[in-house]
């Protein structure tokens, strides 16, 4: 692969793509965003194949300068490489979940979806501050119009909701970032991850860029924009909002937030937790209660996502392994969920709990699958949920064990309104003569469920496989925030040696 410029070619295809879809009889544009799709997967899946673990962080770098200002850089690490892989692995699954509740204005609609495949890839991508600026915040223009125009009956006010939210936060972090270029006199985000800022600017710093990742997350309790968009949200924009863009967030947090401001995240570190915190037990709460499938599965999305920055701000490297496992596996699981949802919704045309019941006598391999994804979900053994839960849960406890043990009655919760969503859907009595007659699965939606199957289960058994390029990228971030690193409460319980200093000091009391 070497003098390939593969990262330049994943986010021209898709861009190439859109254009073809725009050009192209309405009922060709899904058959040429599928295409283009593969295309992608395949070149995502050679990135995966010739990644050195062992070598340099950054690989796959281009660059060329642009104009004033403005470099075209791209480059990965190990973990833009994992989160790459997730988009172009999801992005097939998002146009087989379309392909035929779509009926109004194809082209365009698969068009929007090329195009926030060439942004969601460029975000993690870009090796420039004001690429990955552009990149971060033009994702949002593709999805609001996903939203907006092939949404369901509230969609005008659910993508207003979505754009208003997510842009506010992101000028702060513009502002900020006009200010590190002119502290640190570049825009190379690698040369800005290991440059030192003024502890008093980090405060404000970090500040600016929480205001932006926060509400990608999103962290309670900006929340509120996201159940509104997933129910608003055909199938497939469902899959990728809760597969990927939820994401930029976290990767946010990886990338700027812990290296760039190590001391100030340290400080507001207790602030993450108790956000964190409140997020799994409220909205866990509000899952419970949920009538309608996208919302509950909306909620826990934030509960699940809360636990990623648990691990992320427990400051060690079991906590942030987890965080990442956590991220893909969510990716994998909630767009799997989603897509169990379009299924039955694409038959019934609603999302009522109520109006299901008995769905294995008459479904049983939907059935199936709906009970793996579930079971991965609450994080049972053997899935890729429990892996993620168990780093950042033995992360988190080693910074404080009390946010630990709030923490894990979210995976009691969410086996709570997980496992009663299930019953209510797959078992107990048919009461609706249209839900019992609804057939099984066709071809199509077993080509999609079955990679999802497949990834979860390959997740939970050999994680190591997905820990593996991020290894070193992980070590290097701990190694970073070590000159920061807040005491836990749990340091003398997991045998942690005292300082030097102090323990000199007990020797000559000794003496």
């Amino acid at each position: 692969m070497t003098g390939f410029p593969i990262l330049s070619v994943m986010l021209l295809v898709p861009l190439v793509t859109a254009v073809a879809c725009l050009l192209v009889d309405r009922e060709q544009a899904r058959t040429v965003a599928l295409v283009g799709t593969l295309i992608d997967f395949v070149l995502g899946m050679l990135l995966w194949a010739n990644f050195d673990t062992g070598g340099a962080q950054w690989q796959f770098t281009e660059h060329a300068a642009l104009f004033a200002g403005f470099e075209w850089k791209l480059g990965i690490d190990g973990i833009a490489l994992m989160l790459i892989a997730l988009t172009v692995f999801l992005m097939p699954v998002c146009i087989g979940a379309s392909w035929l509740s779509i009926d109004k204005r194809q082209g365009e609609y698969y068009a929007a979806f090329m195009l926030m495949e060439t942004l969601m890839i460029g975000v993690f991508a870009a090796q420039d501050l004001f690429l990955f600026y552009i990149m971060f915040e033009a994702g949002l223009i593709p999805m609001y119009l996903i939203i907006g125009i092939w949404g369901g009956a509230e969609r005008i006010y659910a993508s207003y909701k979505f754009f208003l939210y997510t842009l506010l936060g992101s000028v702060l972090m513009l502002i900020a970032m006009f200010w590190m270029v002119n502290e640190a006199g570049t825009t190379d985000i690698p040369t800005l991850m290991v440059y030192n800022f003024p502890v008093h600017a980090q405060t404000w710093l970090w500040l600016a860029f929480f205001a932006s990742f926060a509400v990608k997350m999103p962290m309670w309790p900006v929340h509120t924009w996201l159940p509104d968009a997933h129910v608003q949200a055909p199938t497939g924009g469902s899959v990728i909002l809760a597969g990927v863009l939820l994401k930029m967030g976290g990767y946010g947090f990886i990338r700027f937030s812990l290296p760039m401001f190590p001391e100030a995240s340290a400080q507001f570190a207790p602030l993450i937790w108790g956000l964190s915190m409140a997020a799994v037990v409220i909205t866990s709460l509000i899952a419970l209660v949920q009538h309608d499938m996208k919302k509950l599965i909306a909620y826990s999305s934030v509960a699940h996502m809360a636990i990623v920055t648990i691990g992320l701000f427990a400051f060690n490297e079991q906590g942030l392994e987890g965080s990442m496992i956590v991220m893909l596996s969510h990716g994998l699981v909630a767009g799997a969920l989603f897509l169990c949802v379009g299924v039955i919704y694409d038959r019934l045309h609603t999302r009522e709990i109520d109006r299901y019941g008995g769905l294995a006598i008459n479904m049983p391999r939907y059935a199936l699958f709906f009970l793996l994804f579930t079971m991965a979900s609450i994080g049972l053994p053997g899935t890729s949920g429990f892996v993620g839960e168990f780093l950042s849960l033995l992360g988190v406890y080693q910074a404080s064990s009390w946010v630990a043990l709030i923490c894990t009655t979210g995976i009691i919760l969410g086996a709570a309104y997980m496992l009663y969503l299930y019953r209510r859907v797959a078992f107990g009595e048919q009461k609706n003569a249209d839900a019992a007659a609804m057939p099984d699965l066709d071809a199509r939606e077993w080509a999609m469920m079955v990679p999802l199957a497949a990834v979860v289960l390959w997740m939970g058994v050999y994680p190591q496989s997905f820990l593996d390029p991020m290894k070193k990228d992980i070590a290097a971030l701990d190694a970073r925030l070590a000159q920061a690193r807040p005491k836990g409460d749990a340091d003398v319980k997991m045998g942690a040696p005292k300082p030097a200093a102090e323990h000199e000091a007990h020797e000559g009391e000794a003496h």
